[in-house]
């Protein structure tokens, strides 16, 4: 079929992302390829002294992004979507969505991005003997019950953001292993919330006498293939504002962000990894084995299929990176010069390259907000440079692009250096690695390994949940995760790979060094409300 076929005779299948500025709907055809996509910006706001999204925005968002996919659809096709094979929806992983017995969420939603979770994150990774981090869902509900908020006492069910659509649009209450693994502890052996741990926080809670049990307020797990229930009527008319598309597609389970970039960039077999760069960004290595103990910078999740993971997440990524270069931007619209940013970026983040190694000594930090690897529960973006720093255009714009990376080494070198655990390969996506080379090379100097991209890389997490979705539909059960994506994705492809000069390990290494010992004078500006 071609893909009017395709989408005419209900062949296609449809995967949505929620990611944090942008909300991303892909089509693909039976080939696994992407013929149609929509998509929608969005932001978060900060009120109430939380990092949040409406439930307004969450549903406009959604339906303005399917509206977009049926434009695209009909611009190159001049068909409608009727019905579809398939549908996974996907989103930013952790924070808290709370409701009641009557269906209705308790207290505005609480991203990833908060963190205000310090005391509850203490108790509980000490309670656990296992590194619960500040933003995970679990942390999140404790932190409630420490601050004796009313609202605990009515809650019925709490779940993530991809969870709370998938009911909304199924019915079923349940998250992908992946995404579950970022609300509390999974057990490697029965591939479900930990036993012991949901006694112990039982334990731990039993004084304050709620009418509830931990597990009976959890979503039900799934692995990746497993059945997630169907698009009801109520679900159709909430994605699909126009009336045509129709119930019935049946759904993969709902799954982070985390694990859709390990499934786009072929990630999800030990000794592999891959690198989400965008608004925030995280590794993710898939383990042969267990770490040797806990470490409060890496997070313990799984893959969708439920394999052990070390995560590295940092809060900040490229939103400094991208106010700098919209201040050039700004420059060259007083010149009376047009502007393509394709270009801006790309003559800026290639300048880059001609700098220093170790960015002439400046520094800058990308904190728009806290960043628990380094200990901040609050961002100031700063740039630090004494009078006998190189200050020039292109180690300045070097010093940004190392920012953007700067936390991730931090906790990649307790993996890599402390645990000695091994990788083969590790794949970039997101928005560093727009620009060709440019980010592939400043990541590769940062973990001191080469660093791979793929063209279908840029598809993102949208295509993830998409191909999600194809292997719960198509495979019934026939190979593995890491076999569908190998024989039926990707064919044995890996992508254009860029290894590390000696020069630039060198350099980043002096870079953050230097970086590290300057780190009190971001404490200074946050601890002082600069």
């Amino acid at each position: 079929m071609n893909a009017k076929q395709t989408i005419e005779a209900g062949k296609a299948i449809l995967g949505i992302e929620f990611g944090s500025t942008r909300i991303k709907a892909v089509l693909i055809d039976e080939e696994h390829n992407p013929i149609a996509q929509g998509s929608h910006e969005w932001e978060n706001q900060f009120g109430g002294g939380y990092w949040t999204y409406s439930l307004e925005a969450i549903w406009t968002g959604l339906q303005k992004c399917y509206s977009d996919l049926r434009e695209d659809v009909h611009k190159h096709y001049n068909t409608e979507i009727v019905s579809l094979a398939g549908i996974g929806i996907s989103a930013m992983m952790h924070g808290y969505m709370a409701f009641n017995e009557a269906d209705q969420l308790l207290v505005p939603f609480r991203t990833w991005r908060n963190t205000n979770t310090g005391a509850a994150a203490k108790v509980l990774s000490k309670k656990f003997n296992f590194n619960m981090p500040l933003r995970w869902s679990l942390s999140h509900l404790y932190q409630c019950i420490l601050d004796g908020e009313e609202h605990v006492k009515d809650v019925v069910f709490f779940t993530t953001l991809a969870g709370y659509i998938h009911w909304k649009l199924t019915g079923h209450k349940v998250l992908g292993i992946g995404d579950a693994s970022g609300m509390m502890p999974i057990d490697a052996k029965t591939k479900d919330f930990d036993e012991k741990r949901i006694a112990a926080f039982d334990k731990l809670v039993a004084p304050k006498e709620y009418p509830w049990k931990l597990r009976d307020i959890l979503p039900k797990v799934l692995l990746a293939g497993e059945p997630a229930g169907v698009l009801t009527e109520d679900g159709a008319r909430l994605l699909d504002i126009s009336g045509h598309l129709k119930p019935g597609t049946p759904f993969c389970p709902p799954e982070g962000d985390a694990g859709t970039g390990m499934v786009a960039t072929n990630a999800v077999k030990p000794r592999t990894g891959n690198v989400s760069a965008g608004t925030s960004s995280f590794s993710m290595i898939v383990m042969e084995k267990d770490l040797s103990k806990p470490h409060e910078v890496i997070d313990i999740v799984t893959t969708p299929d439920g394999a052990p993971v070390a995560m590295v997440h940092c809060n900040n990524c490229t939103s400094d990176l991208n106010a700098w270069v919209n201040l050039f931007k700004e420059y060259q619209q007083l010149l009376g010069i047009p502007v393509d940013m394709n270009e801006v970026f790309g003559k800026l983040y290639n300048n880059a390259l001609t700098g220093d190694a170790d960015c002439g000594g400046l520094v800058a930090y990308n904190y728009f907000s806290g960043e628990p690897v380094t200990g901040l529960s609050e961002g100031r973006p700063l740039f630090v440079r004494n009078a006998l720093d190189k200050f020039s255009l292109a180690n300045f714009m070097r010093a940004h692009l190392y920012a953007s990376v700067g936390v991730l080494k931090i906790g990649n070198d307790i993996l890599f250096k402390e645990e000695k655990v091994k990788v083969d390969r590790i794949t970039g996506h997101g928005g560093l690695f727009k620009t060709p080379v440019v980010g592939q090379r400043v990541l590769a100097a940062a973990l001191g390994t080469p660093i791979s991209v793929m063209e279908t890389a840029g598809e993102g997490g949208a295509w993830g949940i998409a191909l999600l979705a194809a292997f719960c539909v198509n495979n019934a059960g026939k190979l593995s995760l890491p076999d569908y994506l190998e024989k039926k994705v990707f064919g044995g492809s890996t992508g254009t790979e860029i290894a590390p000069t000696p020069e630039d390990i060198a350099g980043f290494d002096a870079w953050i060094k230097n970086y590290t010992a300057c780190l009190p004078i971001e404490e200074a500006a946050v601890q002082n409300k600069a």
